[in-house]
């Protein structure tokens, strides 16, 4: 369970971010002001609100270690500031004197990452307070930047819909269209996927955008294989475009803000909603997590932030498998309907809804059950069930028993033994891509699209961190 346990209301216009820090929380708005409140008691601290910022403020983070804050302006400039004092302690001037749009401290505190609406983003070193490294997206203007757990990778999103990856140098490695209409927030999950086992890391990434979708990536980066960015999956639990999106301090949760007014908490692992928030009462703009506790912001056009609080009982509390089991075998009938939803299989609701399936009752269909029993005619439709069904199946397996799914072959959807690389960029058994190429497939199995080449690459770096994690799992 979540509940709303406080509402800020201080602010004088749309509430544009709010960040934590382990003991405060931030916020800030189109009203040109920074307010900062204590965690113990959400009391606004004396020196609050910060003003410097000629023009609305549109977003502001904390350095990890908590000590330091950033904002950035329409005005052109972002400002560091002492967390506890409340002093500026630098006003950095984005090149050209466009608009700043979003800022993100690397993990280490050493660099800001500031973005603005010309396309350009610029590395700051915070210790000197010069421009370090700057690069320039091709089409529209910065409106998301974040930064891998490691430090490593910074990838921002533009107004034009591309996801961009930089190396710590500001190199760009890739750039893809992610969104058709725009990418309004990134964020990448704090814990990685795997370990960094010979030079492997994998983490998950998650962007929304104007095309009211939130969409899953996973990101590669080796030293042997270089970078690799793959498009995991979709969520579509907003009717309208989704302004903000941001992972628990575990990666188990990832929350939501949209123009519907509505904040959506889904669970990552399973992709189901654990909960759907509407005391908004205009567009969600910003949504954060609190590191190392059960506390969640969700700030709005309605000039409020409100504060909610999980129960012991949510997710990333529990064993994985009770987790699973609340939210697979226990799924109500309307969590099959939004299941339904999301595999594209809406036109079946009724029918579901009319049988009173519910969680327990979709893990055990058969083709001759829904053939038989809910009647459904479509050879196809009953095909795309089952399928999605043992694909569910599957993910349970594979969360219960701790396996990433980095390491489970899209075709078997079993454990690797011997990965190889096809030249799509995906990953799979060599067994099962080789059959499937056999079968005169001379397609992806992940795009459908034509492979440019029938060339199956060994993943050794893959194989080595599988080994790993199969002498550390199962003794």
């Amino acid at each position: 369970m979540v509940k709303l346990i406080h509402t800020l209301a201080d602010h004088g216009d749309d509430v544009s971010c709010c960040a934590f820090s382990p003991s405060l929380l931030a916020t800030c708005s189109l009203d040109k002001t920074i307010r900062l409140y204590s965690l113990s008691d959400f009391s606004e601290l004396p020196h609050s609100p910060l003003r410097f910022h000629t023009y609305a403020v549109h977003c502001c983070c904390f350095s990890p270690s908590g000590h330091v804050l950033a904002s950035c302006s329409t005005d052109g400039t972002t400002v560091l500031w002492s967390a506890h004092s409340g002093q500026p302690l630098t006003v950095m001037e984005q090149p050209g004197g466009s608009p700043v749009r979003v800022c993100c401290f690397s993990p280490d505190s050493t660099y800001l990452a500031s973005g603005a609406a010309d396309g350009s983003v610029v590395l700051w070193n915070t210790q000197s307070y010069k421009l370090y490294r700057c690069g320039s997206v091709k089409d529209g203007s910065l409106a998301a930047c974040a930064f891998s757990p490691d430090g490593s990778l910074l990838v921002t999103g533009s107004s034009g819909g591309d996801l961009t990856v930089w190396d710590d140098r500001m190199r760009c490695l890739h750039s893809e269209k992610a969104h058709d209409l725009g990418i309004t927030c990134c964020d990448f999950s704090p814990q990685p996927l795997s370990g960094g086992e010979q030079g492997l890391q994998f983490y998950r990434l998650a962007s929304c955008g104007q095309d009211c979708e939130i969409k899953l990536w996973v990101v590669s980066f080796t030293n042997v294989l270089g970078f690799e960015l793959k498009y995991k999956s979709t969520l579509r639990g907003h009717c309208a475009p989704v302004l903000a999106c941001a992972f628990s301090h575990d990666g188990q949760m990832l929350v939501s803000g949209s123009v519907d007014k509505s904040v959506i908490i889904y669970d990552t692992g399973t992709q189901s909603v654990l909960h759907t928030l509407t005391q908004h009462t205009r567009y969600v703009t910003t949504c954060a997590f609190a590191p190392n506790t059960l506390l969640l912001a969700t700030g709005s056009m309605d000039k409020t932030v409100n504060i909610w609080q999980f129960d012991l009982e949510t997710p990333c509390q529990g064993s994985m498998n009770d987790q699973l089991k609340r939210l697979v075998e226990h799924w109500s009938e309307e969590d099959v309907s939004a299941w339904l939803r999301d595999q594209g299989l809406e036109d079946l609701i009724g029918i579901f809804q009319m049988n009173n399936i519910d969680g327990k009752e979709l893990l055990h269909l058969t083709k001759e059950s829904l053939a038989g029993d809910l009647k459904i005619e479509s050879l196809g439709l009953r095909s795309k069930v089952l399928r999605s069904i043992e694909e569910l199946r599957t993910r349970m397996d594979s969360l219960s028993s701790g396996i990433p799914d980095e390491f489970i072959c899209p075709i078997t959807r079993e454990l690797m033994k011997d990965p190889v690389i096809a030249s799509d960029g995906y990953s799979y058994e060599r067994e099962a891509m080789e059959n499937w190429i056999h079968k005169k497939k001379r397609t992806s199995p992940m795009t459908n699209l034509a492979l440019p080449s029938l060339v199956l690459t060994p993943n050794r770096t893959l194989k080595m961190a599988i080994n790993r994690w199969l002498e550390t799992h199962q003794k």
